[in-house]
Formats: C-alpha cells, sequence, structure tokens
C-alpha cells in the first residue's frame, strides 16, 4: 500500500514539474497558431510556415498528416519518429525544441482526434496565439459522431480563448461563432474568391483555393502581405498526401493519374475532377482507384455511397478489403460492370487494365495512401520521371 502511496506522489509530482516546465517553454514562443480540421490540415500548416518565412518570420512547423514532419526555419524538412505510436505530448516537445530555438512563430498541426484530447491539446498545452479550422467534414465517426453536429463540436474544441480564430468552413460557421463567442474569441471566415485561377498556376501540386485564402488571411493576421505570403507559399514543399498528377504515355494515349487518397469526401473529390478537367479539357475517360484497408472500411463504404453522385466510367478496387467492398456496392446498386476488383496490385497491372481504353484517361486514387496506395503512387511517380 505505501508503495502504492508514494508512486502516486510521485507521478503527480512529476506531472507537476513537466508541467510548468512546459508552460516556461510556452510562454517563451511569441506567437503559436494551432491548426485543426477534417481536410487541409498539414498543407495549410505548410502554407503558413512557407508565406511567414517570406515575410521573414522565424518559424518552425510541424504536420501529423499522411508523414509527419517538423519543417525548420529554412524550410528543410525531417521526418518525425514515432517508436510507441503518436502521442500528444509530442507537441510538448516541439514546443520545448521551438522555444529553444528561439522562433518567431511556431504552427502546429492539431494531431488530437479523440473529443476531450483535441480540448486538453488547446487549452492546456498550446494555448494557442491563433487558432485555425480548415473545414468540418462526416469522419472519425468512431470517436467523434455520429452526426456532423458531433463533429463540429468535437473539432470545435481546439477554439482558442480570448483570441481570434480562423476557418473556410461556410456551412457550419454559425455553431462555430457560438462557440468562438463562449470561448471570448473572434472567429473569421475566409474567402476563397480573393485567390484567382492565375494564382493556382504557380504551385507544384492541386492546393484547393479555400486552403490559400485561410493560409493567405493568417499571415496577414500576422504582419504579412498577401503578395508576399502567396510568394513564399508557391515555394512550399506539398505535404505527402497533397493532390499531384503524374502523366505517362501508354499505348498512344495520355494517363494521368491523380494522386489523390487524401480526398476523402464529396466536395475534395469533385474539385480535384473539376480542376483536372479545367487543365486538360481534352480527358475524356474518369476511371477512380479506391484502395482498401483492414482498418479503414468506414472510410471506403462512405466513398463509394459517394460515388453514387459523382460521374465516372469505370472504378477500380485495389488493397486488402476489395470483397467486401465490392459487395457493398453491389448493395448500394452501383453497376457492377464499372468495376474491376484488381485485389492487392501492381501499377502495371493498372495500366494493363486501360490497354482497351482509345482515349485519354483521368484515374484518380481515392481511399487512403497506405498499404498498396503507396505502391502505386511510387510507379507513376517513376515511370512519370523516366518519360520526361
Amino acid at each position: 500500500m505505501y508503495i502504492l502511496i508514494i508512486g502516486f506522489l510521485i507521478l503527480i509530482t512529476f506531472s507537476a514539474f513537466e508541467y510548468s516546465t512546459h508552460q516556461r517553454n510556452r510562454e517563451k514562443i511569441p506567437l503559436v497558431i494551432h491548426v485543426n480540421g477534417t481536410r487541409g490540415k498539414s498543407s495549410v500548416t505548410r502554407l503558413i510556415a512557407a508565406g511567414l518565412r517570406e515575410g521573414g518570420k522565424r518559424v518552425i512547423a510541424k504536420t501529423t498528416g499522411s508523414a509527419p514532419r517538423l519543417i525548420f526555419e529554412d524550410g528543410n524538412e525531417i521526418p518525425i519518429e514515432r517508436p510507441q505510436g503518436p502521442n500528444i505530448r509530442e507537441q510538448l516537445r516541439i514546443c520545448k525544441f521551438a522555444a529553444k530555438r528561439s522562433v518567431d512563430v511556431l504552427v502546429l498541426e492539431c494531431m488530437a482526434v479523440m473529443p476531450e484530447y483535441q480540448w486538453i491539446t488547446e487549452h492546456k498545452m498550446v494555448k494557442s496565439s491563433i487558432g485555425l479550422i480548415t473545414n468540418i467534414r462526416l469522419d472519425h465517426v468512431d470517436v467523434m459522431g455520429p452526426g456532423i453536429k458531433n463533429c463540429t463540436y468535437s473539432i470545435c474544441n481546439t477554439i482558442p480563448s480570448r483570441t481570434k480564430a480562423f476557418t473556410s468552413e461556410k456551412k457550419l460557421f454559425p455553431y462555430m461563432q457560438k462557440i468562438a463567442e463562449k470561448n471570448s474569441s473572434e472567429i473569421y471566415l475566409s474567402d476563397e474568391s480573393i485567390v484567382h485561377d492565375d494564382d493556382l498556376g504557380g504551385f507544384s501540386y492541386l492546393e484547393h483555393k479555400d486552403n490559400i485564402a485561410l493560409s493567405l488571411d493568417v499571415c496577414k493576421a500576422c504582419g504579412v502581405t498577401e503578395q508576399v505570403a502567396m510568394q513564399g507559399m508557391k515555394k512550399a514543399n506539398p505535404d505527402v498526401g497533397a493532390t499531384k498528377i503524374y502523366q505517362i504515355k501508354q499505348d498512344h494515349k495520355d494517363i494521368y493519374f491523380a494522386h489523390s487518397f487524401a480526398a476523402n469526401d464529396p466536395e475534395s473529390t469533385e474539385f480535384v475532377i473539376k480542376s483536372l478537367k479545367t487543365f486538360h479539357p481534352d480527358i475524356g475517360y474518369t476511371v477512380f482507384l479506391l484502395n482498401t484497408r483492414a482498418d479503414r472500411m468506414f472510410r471506403s463504404k462512405q466513398l463509394i455511397e459517394m460515388l453514387k453522385d459523382i460521374p465516372y466510367d469505370a472504378l477500380f478496387l485495389i488493397g486488402q478489403e476489395t470483397q467486401t467492398v465490392l459487395n457493398y456496392a453491389q448493395k448500394q446498386k452501383l453497376s457492377m460492370k464499372n468495376i474491376i476488383n484488381l485485389t492487392w496490385t501492381t501499377g502495371e497491372k493498372i495500366v494493363d487494365s486501360l490497354n482497351e481504353i482509345n482515349e485519354d484517361v483521368l484515374l484518380i486514387g481515392i481511399g487512403n495512401i497506405g498499404g498498396n496506395g503507396r505502391l502505386i503512387v511510387d510507379y507513376f511517380k517513376e515511370r512519370s520521371k523516366a518519360g520526361e
């Protein structure tokens, strides 16, 4: 019994010491920007950091998405190793690192999913100077759901207290205003109309206008003009999950592979299709490549439901759980003649499956980059380089 009591007291003492140490580290960082939302968090984190760097700020940034990265003041980056898996305590270490380097700004992508952890991360750890919510979609319903209202209140746990926040989320903005008001904060809605089609040409990947507009607003709030920030953003390295296009030649036709495995909702997917057909209006044949995973079945089923409302010519199923997803597609009354079950496959087999198509093909990868998805991206990336 005495050992348990002593152990408990030691734990409390250590936790109190760690907390007070973190607070001192946090006070050494003049400006902390906390980025949350369903889609685009990693991209927005990179855009803001790049825009502020261009404006002369010393910035450390950290992304959490498909491949977590620590981005230094000069824009160089390294992967973040997680031998024991992700843990929100990681944010404490990043704050300590940024404080030692005497940075002007720390840009942190939120890594918490559970509602209570999102609240703890913001209000007890990060205590952001500026809070961001990119958008809110129906996702991670196992911990944030079951409905969009639940997801909204969960994500809004990171709206900071007694400061300001920015968002691109139009539909749910009224809910967000109420929470911001409760936290004695102001929240501002970004307007994507400030970003023109010509502005997109300087990016090496497909970027959403609302992500750019949101990032510009934050940079402006930090004292960097839109013109300067935009120059910096066009130099930013894309996140692993960012939509990139790889073009290859095959049997007198072009195949445009859109690595859009992070596009897991109708809005994002429609954006990809619209953007690609704007840049390549002659593409006549559209194929979705859905990568399935055993631990992401809800997302695969959600995408099957989404495809009922989006026009396409064929659907290729790849990865771990293709038969399960195929059965679900049949229940949802998708046309079975347009679905090809490739199971775990290679880039060569996917290209071979398009041999009978006599026009240019738009192949859009959706679902998740993990597992089979990464192999397909690597194939098209290397083959497109070989053809340059």
